[in-house]
């Protein structure tokens, strides 16, 4: 956020969802570790409160909502998650662009999770790659703040967007996740396994942890467990499931 943007409204406004012109609610799908066959974390996805999907509700977010959306969506997520008694991590994508101030505006998530008794320790905190930044000391100011409170922190579709491992030069999440677009047939595309296995190489040496996103079919499935990564996160294993935690299909392990 630049000095010329408007300041958002103060944190606590953070959990007033009445200000938002729409109601949501949140699915969650599990992202599994199929090394100890158990689930690592389940993902919180955006849902209207009929079922709609994610797009439904994102296409109503703009720059005098943008803010209080953001936070809502961490509250919510966090209410559910205690409600629906996940004991493993959660996962929640943030928008960057609506955080001016990182510690300053991780109140409302801290509240809701003593309010809900659910431990800080279990968040996860996703950036989506294709989020046009509007500066990277500021996402690096974010990230910095996160790693101190104890939280993880994760860069989604990860190969998609603008910049690519550049991207890990600035700053070095715990976690990334393989966009779907690389993962989609990659067992039959040598140039995608190409890619997949450098990304692999410098994640290693970072001690970043990879997730495959988008797992859709066995073969894909196999061929990047092959390549070492273990933990997945697609329709092979589990749709999201609205406002609870959908059953894991562990028969792809054989």
């Amino acid at each position: 956020m630049t000095s010329e943007s408007p300041a958002p409204p103060p944190c606590n406004a953070c959990t007033d969802r009445e200000a938002l012109p729409f109601e949501f609610t949140m699915a969650f799908q599990p992202i599994v570790d199929v090394r100890e066959r158990r689930v690592f974390a389940y993902e919180a996805l955006v849902r209207g409160t009929d079922g709609a999907g994610a797009e439904t509700i994102l296409r109503q977010i703009n720059e005098e909502n943008r803010y209080v959306f953001d936070q809502s969506c961490r509250v919510k997520a966090v209410e559910l998650a205690a409600r629906l008694g996940i004991g493993c991590y959660v996962s929640i994508n943030f928008l960057p662009n609506a955080v001016y101030q990182a510690a300053t505006c991780i109140r409302a998530t801290l509240e809701a999770a003593r309010r809900f008794n659910f431990p800080t320790r279990q968040l996860i905190f996703e950036i989506t790659e294709n989020e046009e930044l509007v500066d990277k000391e500021h996402l690096k100011s974010i990230i910095r703040e996160y790693k101190r409170q104890g939280f993880k922190t994760a860069i989604d579709d990860f190969g998609a967007g603008y910049s690519g491992l550049n991207l890990l030069a600035e700053f070095q999440p715990d976690i990334i996740k393989l966009d779907m677009a690389l993962v989609r047939a990659v067992d039959s595309d040598p140039v995608r396994q190409a890619i997949v296995q450098g990304i692999l190489g410098v994640c290693r040496a970072l001690n970043i942890e990879v997730i495959a996103e988008g797992v859709e079919t066995a073969a894909e499935f196999a061929l990047l467990r092959g390549m070492g990564i273990g933990l997945f996160q697609g329709f092979l294993f589990a749709r999201p499931g609205f406002e609870t935690l959908p059953p894991v299909d562990w028969s792809a392990l054989g």
